[in-house]
């Protein structure tokens, strides 16, 4: 039996299960979305007010305590990437070298942003909760920040979430592009 299960696991091509992941990472990030905007659009039916990523920031994905659709939706982009990047390496190392430095420069600026993001959302979403523990207010979920429009104000845990999310995803983009590049250099060693 257990000789069977080896051989099973060898003989399976490791593309086909990131393909799985894929799919269903995918359909878990359809999913979500989906959820956040139809409960979106029905509160903002109901009280004209739209605050962004609140809804998939206060539900959990099953039952209560395992684990919020925003916590979800950050994970499950970030293996959908690595899936992508895993199945389709092969088209990356085939593109024209310029193609890879324009991506290579979009990839540094999406970091750039990504990171100015993530951290300028942790601190105002740190600061606010410091904030609302000296005033005895301990919901973290419903902090907001009203930018960069104040009539859409945005959740903070979700932008924080999702920024960090973000930052992952262009830093491994970055990595892939420029391995990419290096497995096409040929490097001559010196011979002393």
């Amino acid at each position: 039996m257990n000789n069977t299960l080896t051989n099973f696991f060898h003989s399976v091509d490791s593309r086909y299960v990131y393909i799985v992941f894929f799919y269903f990472s995918a359909f878990m990030m359809l999913y979500i979305t989906i959820f956040g905007m139809y409960w979106s659009w029905v509160e903002y039916d109901k009280t004209g007010a739209l605050n962004i990523g609140e809804t998939i920031v206060k539900n959990d994905l099953i039952f209560d305590g395992s684990g919020k659709l925003v916590t979800y939706l950050a994970i499950f982009s970030v293996i959908t990437w690595f899936c992508v990047t895993k199945i389709g390496y092969s088209r990356v190392q085939n593109t024209p070298k310029i193609v890879r430095s324009v991506l290579s420069v979009l990839s540094i600026i999406l970091i750039v942003v990504a990171a100015y993001e993530f951290t300028y959302n942790f601190t105002v979403w740190g600061s606010l909760i410091t904030v609302n523990t000296i005033n005895n207010s301990l919901n973290f979920d419903e902090i907001n920040i009203s930018y960069p429009n104040p009539e859409t104000p945005w959740n903070l845990v979700f932008a924080t979430k999702m920024t960090l999310a973000a930052l992952i995803i262009s830093c491994h983009a970055f990595y892939m592009i420029h391995r990419s590049d290096k497995k096409e250099s040929v490097y001559v060693k010196k011979q002393s």
